[in-house]
């Protein structure tokens, strides 16, 4: 006999907050990016979108509550973003709770008016199913022709190892306008263990916001070289952050190691995902990663429709 009367699927959310924007002045290859008002307008957006990793801040506490210390140290959230969301709008994060000790849930994000924000997994150790971007790369469709990425190739790896690391005062240049501690300024959930006076936390150390972890591996990836045909506006479509041996910490040097995994398109887009292995610098030991799937907007380069017309030609490739 069961000791629960009820088998209802119980789910555990936060508060509605506003996440703040803070890229609206973000450049890169000599202009603004979707984050930038108008810009998103002459692409047929509303606005400027928040960043999608801000979003990733309001899961902690709710993934905290349900694993604890272990959630910091080889947690992961996978995440498909389905509608953007401009500053001034509130988002609630839902979390489903575990059914019999899973050690991989589902979550979801909200407006106020119930429209999706984004849908995805979040997981807790190595024993679990496929996160939600390992199913969705496994469902890509084949793609025939791509313009703007045609000189990527599935298994290119960056140019070079890049050095990072995040102070909290350092500025991180044209593709991150902002410092750790602006940041942390206007947060959506923010931690004692996340500042300066970190040594509260379990680590004896200040840890670096999981939203945070994606800037800290994206302030230099244009070292990485990859050929992506220009101009063009890009967004970010998903994005996993993983913890193997977490967490990350403010102000210690990390080295990182790229590889493209993915390439897609879609109606209005090509993609291209990106598997981003943050490293101790000494040990060389893999302490955590992200996976990114860029899409970079068709309309937004030039030339698409006729170079795509003079590759396919009237009678198909």
């Amino acid at each position: 006999m069961s000791d629960q009367p009820f088998d209802t699927p119980l789910v555990l959310s936060g508060p509605f907050r506003a996440p703040k924007q803070m890229l609206a002045t973000q450049e890169y290859g000599g202009h603004t990016s979707i984050h930038d008002d108008k810009t998103a307008e002459d692409l047929g957006f509303t606005a400027g979108p928040i960043e999608g990793p801000t979003h990733f801040s309001q899961f902690v506490p709710l993934l905290s509550h349900l694993w604890g210390q272990r959630w910091f140290e080889t947690g992961c959230l996978s995440a498909h973003y389905q509608n953007m969301v401009v500053e001034g709008e509130e988002v609630k994060a839902f979390v489903s709770f575990p059914a019999n000790g899973e050690s991989q849930v589902s979550v979801w994000a909200e407006k106020k008016d119930g429209t999706p924000v984004l849908t995805g997994t979040a997981s807790v150790g190595t024993d679990h199913d496929p996160t939600e971007l390992e199913r969705r790369i496994q469902k890509l469709r084949p793609f025939e022709q791509l313009v703007i990425l045609r000189d990527l190739q599935v298994g290119d790896h960056g140019a070079e190892i890049e050095r990072v690391k995040m102070d909290f005062d350092q500025h991180l240049g044209a593709l991150y306008p902002f410092t750790l501690s602006d940041k942390l300024a206007v947060i959506t959930e923010d931690s004692p263990w996340h500042t300066a006076e970190g040594d509260a936390s379990p680590w004896g150390r200040p840890i670096v916001p999981l939203e945070m972890v994606c800037v800290l591996c994206q302030y230099t990836s244009r070292q990485a070289g990859w050929k992506v045909r220009a101009p063009h506006v890009g967004l970010f479509a998903d994005l996993e952050i993983g913890m193997l041996k977490g967490p990350l910490f403010v102000g210690q040097e990390y080295c990182l190691e790229r590889e493209i995994v993915a390439l897609g398109e879609s109606r209005r887009t090509e993609g291209y995902w990106v598997k981003t292995f943050i490293r101790d610098c000494n040990t060389n030991d893999i302490l955590a990663y992200t996976l990114l799937h860029n899409a970079v907007l068709k309309d937004s380069f030039p030339s698409y429709a006729e170079e795509l017309a003079a590759k396919i030609g009237p009678f198909g490739p």
